[in-house]
């Protein structure tokens, strides 16, 4: 079957599909949830070489499971990312969360000119710099919930939280986000 007539099967079809054998699925989930996987690892860490270690981890773990996989369980995705942020904690905790900023790579922006290239670049610094200074759940939560943009539900469940503490988590992450970067706005261009 073609990549294009597959853009229309859930995750969970093409994942039945690859266990059966169809490299085709296989190249469509992958080019479906590689980069969702791989932002999210970004996110997490920082470091974008570390985050496509954690990416490439986490879909070849997910291929290793996918004979296994059991339909209605776990969404496809909420598996993903909590394997992700498992992975990621892991790597956070051997390297003792210490992040040398000047290794960190600029994430690269399509905007034009240079003032608002380094503009842009500034305030994409500067928010991961205040989540790299988050507690580590908070992180993971204001991430997933604000950034990937996935309900509380399915939050819960890929932290393996109450959906309760998942809104206690973001909220205080959005506070002390909001405290870390509110010295910064008139410097990063935000004006009222």
């Amino acid at each position: 079957m073609p990549l294009d007539a597959m853009t229309d099967q859930s995750d969970e079809a093409l994942l039945r599909r690859f266990a059966q054998g169809d490299r085709a699925a296989a190249r469509a989930l992958t080019l479906r949830l590689t980069p969702k996987v791989m932002g999210h690892a970004y996110r997490l860490l920082g470091q974008r070489e570390e985050a496509e270690d954690i990416a490439q981890e986490a879909m070849l773990r997910l291929w290793r499971i996918a004979p296994e996989w059991r339909e209605g369980e776990a969404r496809v995705t909420t598996w993903l990312y909590r394997v992700v942020a498992n992975l990621c904690t892991d790597r956070l905790r051997r390297r003792g969360r210490i992040t040398l900023l000047d290794k960190v790579p600029d994430p690269p922006d399509d905007r034009g000119g240079p003032a608002q290239d380094m503009q842009s670049r500034a305030r994409v610094d500067a928010l991961q710099n205040a989540l790299n200074a988050l507690p580590e759940r908070q992180r993971q939560a204001v991430v997933l919930r604000h950034i990937e943009e996935i309900g509380n539900p399915e939050i819960a469940e890929i932290m393996g939280i109450s959906v309760e503490a998942v809104e206690s988590l973001t909220a205080r992450g959005k506070r002390a986000l909001s405290v870390a970067l509110s010295s910064k706005r008139d410097a990063l261009g935000y004006v009222e």
